[in-house]
């Protein structure tokens, strides 16, 4: 995963690039046209939707999949970085696109992307070269660590890296400013078990963006490719007196609680990490904190420490048994995902379907291992070289690469089919053994929102009582519905899965029992009521997706201070930086 269109190298010019307009130049950024969800001839497929968790993680799990989308942050980011006007165009239509251009005059066109769009970012450069061909394009993301971007598509320049810095360069800024954090939604249109969740503010989490790159730099990575591989990353907040007076404004800003961090291995910054940890204690902060860790660096820190941090949800690369990646030498993760679990830490493990060992005979005990985790979700994603990325070189050079008349480029997205030649598998195997995973983790474990009820549960027993006050807000406040909504949800699935295997139902009688032993007749009372009306709107959902309904984004247009003539576009917000001295962060 990536947040930004960030370091922009150059195809043509090869030296530094500078628009003549300077912070005056007119800036668009866009992001590919939609719709997402639908099979057509640009490469967007019905099974690769704009939806990171119904996408990769509650693929199967029907009406219970949890469904948002999530704002193309890399944009915002370098829209609230730059003094001249920009306007970004996030998820819109192409028709939408095209009236964009034939509205406003822009001197650059910014469009991001990943590697499957590329169709839909050549249809947009040749719709910028019709409408405004004086405007420069500029394209990057995942998208920009393909080689030969530049003979696909008619770009001016190919953006990798650090987006940020490159267009303050480009328009003749200081490069140096201290960055302004967007105030940015972790997730829209939040929705699971047929109902919208709810967007108060205290019930979602900002999204933080501390850092760029990833330090361990696995050889599928193209996150890592694109800020220069392994130990390559860029710190947008290098200390924790920084962070932290970033959180300050945005619970200030927002009436947050909860920070997704967008960093590849947030935990792997250790001084910055235990400095908040300071902070956050000095301060009495109660935050949660919803982060990536590779298994190694969890490891590093004591439970008290995770707990202090307020490390409540973690994304955490379990890849394959015996994958020989060294984030994972002599760790027992199954232990791990049980003892954080017992302390309320909900887990998302990543599996790779497809390595180099996977086999027809042994791929049941690939995907049985996975399941044993019984982590509050699950990814699995195909192993795929993409451009950019040491396992694409390594492949090619043993010319194992597909050619790309052998596939549709839309359909190399990690959840169909493989772009390489792999020793054991087909297509059709692989495709089959996709949603064998995410059935076999469904139907073992039941839906992920159930899951997460029964981990906040163990956290809620154990601290809720904890002798730091601090701590004891926090846990509380992350069980403040276990015994309303969330005891409805079980009740609910418990009907739902009545037929299904006993162990299943025997898993969901057993947390139902101990939600109503801790919160008593009150959630005796949602059990029953709210779980009957929830299993209908479970059931309406059902037959909504039976039928064919799908999910789409809203379009969001938005402005910075800069642009002062256009009042249809929402002005965007953002944090202001503060020179900070060591232990002199506002509370």
């Amino acid at each position: 995963m990536s947040t930004a269109c960030l370091e922009i190298a150059a195809v043509r010019p090869v030296v530094s690039p500078r628009h003549p307009g300077g912070s005056r130049t007119r800036i668009l950024l866009s992001s590919v046209f939609g719709p997402y969800a639908q099979d057509d001839d640009y490469g967007s497929r019905a099974m690769n939707p704009m939806e990171l968790y119904h996408n990769q993680v509650t693929r199967t799990q029907g009406p219970f999949s949890l469904r948002m989308f999530h704002r193309s942050w890399g944009l915002m980011l370098i829209q609230a970085n730059v003094q001249a006007p920009c306007t970004v165009l996030d998820f819109p239509t192409l028709d939408r696109f095209v009236e964009e251009l034939r509205r406003h005059t822009y001197d650059i066109v910014g469009i991001s992307s990943i590697v499957s769009n590329q169709l839909k970012v050549r249809k947009m450069c040749e719709l910028v070269r019709r409408y405004q061909p004086h405007a420069k394009i500029v394209v990057g993301g995942h998208i920009a660590n393909m080689p030969d971007l530049d003979e696909r598509i008619d770009a001016d320049y190919i953006v990798r890296g650090d987006g940020v810095r490159w267009m303050r360069q480009f328009l003749g800024e200081d490069t140096e400013q201290p960055i302004r954090h967007p105030l940015i939604v972790s997730g829209h249109g939040c929705r699971s078990a047929g109902v919208s969740l709810s967007s108060n503010p205290e019930d979602i989490a900002a999204t933080l963006i501390p850092s760029v790159g990833c330090p361990l730099g696995c050889n599928f990575c193209s996150t890592s490719a694109m800020f220069g591989g392994k130990g390559r990353f860029v710190d947008f907040y290098h200390t924790g007196d920084e962070l932290f007076e970033v959180m300050c404004q945005l619970e200030q800003s927002m009436g947050v609680k909860a920070f997704f961090a967008m960093d590849e291995n947030f935990l792997f910054h250790r001084r910055r990490a235990l400095r908040l940890l300071e902070l956050m204690q000095q301060h009495d902060k109660a935050w949660a904190l919803y982060v990536f860790s590779s298994a190694n660096v969890l490891r590093s820190y004591s439970l008290e420490q995770l707990i202090g941090l307020g490390i409540s949800w973690v994304w955490m690369g379990i890849e394959g048994e015996n994958s020989r990646y060294a984030k994972l030498n002599g760790i027992d993760t199954l232990a791990l995902v049980r003892q954080l679990q017992s302390h309320g830490i909900r887990i998302l493990g990543s599996t790779i379907i497809g390595l180099e060992n996977h086999t027809p005979e042994n791929i049941d005990q690939v995907i049985a291992h996975a399941v044993r985790h019984d982590t509050d979700f699950h990814q699995f994603m195909l192993y795929t070289p993409l451009p950019g990325t040491p396992l694409h070189a390594e492949l090619s050079e043993q010319g194992l690469m597909k050619d790309e008349d052998e596939y549709h480029v839309g359909d190399i997205h990690g959840q169909r089919i493989m772009n390489y030649r792999h020793p054991h598998l087909s297509d059709e195997q692989t495709a089959e053994y996709m949603i064998r995973a995410f059935d076999a983790d469904f139907a073992a474990n039941g839906p992920s929102t159930v899951r997460i009820a029964r981990t906040t549960l163990a956290g809620w027993k154990r601290h809720k009582d904890h002798p730091d006050p601090r701590i004891r807000r926090r846990f509380r406040w992350e069980g403040r519905e276990l015994g309303n909504a969330f005891t409805a949800l079980v009740a609910a699935s418990r009907k739902y899965f009545a037929d299904h295997p006993p162990a299943l139902r025997a898993k969901m009688s057993s947390l139902l029992a101990e939600l109503y032993q801790e919160f008593g007749w009150k959630s005796r009372v949602y059990g029953s009521l709210g779980g009957r009306w929830l299993l209908s709107r479970i059931r309406r959902e059902e037959n909504s997706l039976a039928d064919g309904w799908t999910y789409e984004p809203p379009t969001f247009y938005e402005r910075n201070a800069a642009v002062t003539d256009n009042s249809a576009a929402q002005l965007c917000q953002c944090t202001q930086p503060a020179e900070m001295l060591v232990g002199a962060s506002s509370p």
